[in-house]
């Protein structure tokens, strides 16, 4: 089984290409928001110095979100005009998901969390047993104090890891009582080889789909409808 996986989702631009259990290359960068500049390059380069057939990938993995709303367009469009091009199924893998499989293998709770601004982050909160990931908490947008309460009640051990991490940790650090660790910089972003470990569960279980089909989840508005909604608002009010 051959996978592509593409990661925009954040400052993170990653790309990878996984056979079976083996990772024949894997690109990432978290250097600028320039995505529509650098996928295909970047998918392009790994085939390339591997001399890899892309034809004989089987499944395009994306990470769907949530995150940047301009990435997740980026990676879901190259991703859909991939597939159509080659033919070939999308697999849709929850951004925050696909962090908790940076961690292996862990009695501790893992818990992503990714910067979403005016104070939340995009979080869940994971087991990682021998690769098997469960969600215990899915994916959501939150408060850090409603993470920190919910995490709190759980009196468990956690690990964090993601771009979150430098936002917010003086505050977990203060709130959260249990023990807690931060992940080392080699698996504490976005990969795309996490996605596509991530993707084989959903193709175990026959959840993939169309390039017409997919879509990103965003979980919230983006600032430009919460603008509109506000001032449809005040026209209604």
């Amino acid at each position: 089984m051959n996978i592509l996986a593409i990661e925009t989702s954040s400052l993170v631009a990653s790309a990878a290409i996984v056979s079976d259990d083996i990772m024949i290359a894997e690109y990432t960068m978290n250097y600028k928001k320039t995505h529509s500049q650098t996928l295909l390059p970047m998918i392009d380069e790994i085939c390339r110095l591997t001399e890899y057939d892309i034809n004989n990938i089987d499944y395009i993995a994306v990470s769907a979100g949530p995150g940047s709303f301009t990435g997740l367009r980026i990676g879901s469009a190259t991703a859909k005009g991939l597939g159509l091009a080659l033919d070939k199924p999308l697999v849709h893998v929850p951004t925050v998901e696909a962090m908790a499989y940076n961690i292996y293998d862990t009695e501790s709770l893992i818990c992503p969390i990714m910067d979403a601004r005016r104070n939340q982050v995009y979080t869940g909160i994971y087991r990682n047993k021998r690769g098997q990931v469960t969600a215990v908490k899915n994916q959501r947008a939150v408060s850090i104090d409603e993470l920190i309460d919910t995490l709190n009640k759980m009196e468990e051990n956690v690990i964090f890891l993601g771009d979150g991490v430098p936002v917010f940790a003086d505050i977990i650090d203060e709130k959260l009582k249990s023990i807690h660790t931060y992940a080392p910089p080699h698996i504490n972003r976005q990969r795309a080889g996490a996605v596509a470990q991530a993707a084989k569960t959903y193709i175990a279980m026959g959840q993939t789909e169309t390039a017409a089909e997919h879509k990103p989840d965003y979980l919230r508005l983006s600032q430009a409808e919460r603008e509109l909604a506000q001032r449809n608002g005040s026209k209604d009010s």
